[in-house]
This record gives structure tokens, C-alpha cells and sequence, in this order.
């Protein structure tokens, strides 16, 4: 039988929640902000779900076949 692990909510939901958080940041920034600061911040904080996805979606995956 296997023993099953369990994950605290933090473990699970932590980047997820913080990639969220930052794509709203990024976007009422975006939405607000009339050049300058605040479009270097919507910049920033759209481009980090961009990079994750990325990572996760091409770069890691390209990784894992060549590997195998």
C-alpha cells in the first residue's frame, strides 16, 4: 500500500497564488499607470506568467525528451 503524502495549501497553492497576484498587479498597473514607473511594474509583473509558462511549457519539457 502506498502512503499518501500530504501537502499543506501553502505548498500547493503558494506560486500559483503569487504568479495570480502579480498578473493583477501587472494589470491595474497597466490599466492606471500613464508611463513611467508604472508601466516598467505592468511590464515586470505580466512578464514573470510569461517566463513560468515558458519554463514550464517549452524549455523544461525540450529538457525532459532529450533526457530520455
Amino acid at each position: 500500500m502506498k502512503k499518501s503524502s500530504h501537502r499543506s495549501g501553502m505548498a500547493i497553492w503558494g506560486w500559483p497564488s503569487l504568479v495570480g497576484l502579480l498578473s493583477g498587479v501587472g494589470l491595474v498597473s497597466g490599466l492606471f499607470s500613464d508611463g513611467g514607473v508604472g508601466d516598467v511594474l505592468a511590464g515586470v509583473c505580466l512578464a514573470v506568467p510569461v517566463a513560468v509558462g515558458a519554463w514550464f511549457g517549452w524549455i523544461r519539457r525540450g529538457a525532459a525528451a532529450d533526457s530520455r
